[in-house]
């Protein structure tokens, strides 16, 4: 085989995930009281301009985890040996954004190295700008780089419009021929928002996002747009491999927080007595102690762990996601119990209902109340904690690489970029690129995700119904 596939153990969980979310989905569509609330979503602007963003995200994460190992090209046929380095199908499809390294620190869209060095010019040592080997080496002179850059912008405008214009024609077609409606009567109901659906801003949005899309490829071809690290490596591709990381932040220590904060949550607010003074002790306990400390402690016993059994880990990709799934554990551990308050004095309410009281009197088992009317009426509040704790988690592990505790130092993360800006910020001239990118990226997501949030909120949340 050309590439070994490799599946890491973030890469089945994040596929885990979405198979559960697929079955979800496929469930909720089959029960016009679970489909309501989110259709309640669909018709909000802001909640599906957001979900877009979202899907941008997701999408790359997703192709981020698709891993593999290239062949090596003098192999024997009979006994083929692979690359130690894995690779993803989103490195594939980013290219030379990837292998284009320059020799250390280069501005935005800039054609010289960020400081001088002594170079040979006409015979003669001087110090000065070097040129990069990659970017802007299409062009002979430096004045004609920001007539390029405008017309490389331009064209990027351009195809960006074609394509959402593209868009904008599918979406339409499609949407006309599901109302059985002409297309001139849909353009008009789209022209006047009567549409039932917040088409104009589906439309807008992917419309900013082709521009945005085409004009970063326009720019990357020639220069790199968000400049280099030190090591001279491309700060945008640093930026999108990132995402993946807080993705799998987010979504897999919420795999570890529900079952904990769901489960004890409502068992301690239903049963009460004993059971209800010992998850309260547990998690007042656990809170007493700094969730630092507790996500410190076990990143150092994974990393011994590691080095003492180096044979378990063939390539640095497996080191660092072991170290990944460490920290998405222990964060699942200690963020919990938050939830799990809310749940007990939610069920605390719902225990003493009638419907539930008739139910206990006629005998019905534990578990048949808590499955039928306990933990459906709470779901709302469940979901709601889901998309709000997100995007506390991404910018924890911001904080957590920071310090020092995050994600492997050899694993791209905003965390890293941030950790790494630190001494940047202390050179002179002032290196400010690398940090702004990932400010820019997390600031995305995280705005993205509170955004979609709120939509769901104002959906599920009766109360916020009310005051509507």
């Amino acid at each position: 085989m050309t590439y070994l596939p490799v599946v890491l153990w973030t890469d089945a969980l994040v596929f885990v995930l979405l198979a559960a979310g697929a079955v979800l989905a496929w469930a909720i569509r089959r029960q016009e009281h679970l489909r309501a609330p989110w259709r309640s979503v669909a018709q909000r602007p802001m909640a599906m301009g957001a979900a877009l963003v979202l899907g941008v995200f997701v999408v790359i994460g997703l192709l981020d985890s698709l891993h593999y190992r290239e062949r090596l090209p003098d192999s024997a046929p009979g006994n083929p040996q692979y690359s130690v380095e894995v690779l993803s199908v989103f490195d594939a499809l980013l290219g030379a954004l990837r292998t284009q390294k320059e020799k250390t620190y280069s501005a935005p869209l800039a054609m010289q190295l960020y400081a001088k060095e002594f170079i040979e010019r006409d015979g003669e040592r001087v110090r000065d700008y070097p040129r990069l080997q990659y970017g802007g080496a299409h062009l002979a002179h430096p004045d004609e780089r920001l007539p390029d850059i405008a017309r490389r912008v331009l064209r990027g405008v351009v195809e960006g419009l074609a394509a959402g214009l593209i868009a904008f024609g599918l979406v339409a077609a499609w949407d006309a021929r599901r109302r059985r409606v002409a297309l001139a009567a849909w353009l008009a109901g789209w022209r006047h928002g009567t549409l039932g659906w917040p088409a104009r801003t589906v439309v807008v949005v992917l419309a900013l996002l082709a521009v945005l899309g085409a004009t970063l490829v326009q720019l990357a071809a020639g220069y790199h747009v968000l400049g280099t690290d030190k090591v001279g490596q491309d700060v945008l591709y640093i930026s999108l491999k990132s995402i993946r990381t807080g993705l799998v932040i987010g979504t897999l220590t919420t795999l570890v927080t529900l079952p904990l904060a769901i489960g004890l949550g409502i068992a301690a607010g239903y049963f009460r007595g004993w059971v209800d003074d010992v998850i309260q002790y547990v998690y007042t306990v656990l809170n007493s102690i700094p969730g630092v400390l507790l996500i410190a402690a076990a990143v150092l016993i994974v990393q011994v762990y590691i080095e003492s059994n180096p044979e378990l880990f063939d390539t640095a990709a497996a080191r660092a996601d072991i170290r990944l799934l460490a920290l998405c554990l222990i964060m699942g551990v200690t963020s919990w119990t938050g939830l799990a308050r809310l749940l007990r004095g939610e069920t605390l309410k719902l225990r003493t209902l009638d419907y539930v009281e008739a139910a206990r009197a006629f005998g019905v088992s534990h578990a048949r109340i808590l499955g039928r009317h306990i933990f459906p009426n709470v779901f709302h509040l469940v979901l709601i904690a889901i998309v709000l704790d997100f995007s506390g988690l991404v910018l924890a592990e911001a904080v957590l690489s920071y310090v020092g505790v995050g994600v492997d130092p050899s694993m791209y993360s905003w965390g890293n970029m941030i950790n790494g800006a630190r001494l940047e910020l202390a050179r002179e001239p002032i290196v400010w690129w690398q940090l702004v990118a990932a400010f820019v990226f997390m600031f995305t997501l995280v705005l993205a995700a509170n955004l979609f949030a709120d939509g769901v909120r104002d959906a599920f949340d009766p109360r916020q119904q009310g005051r509507r």
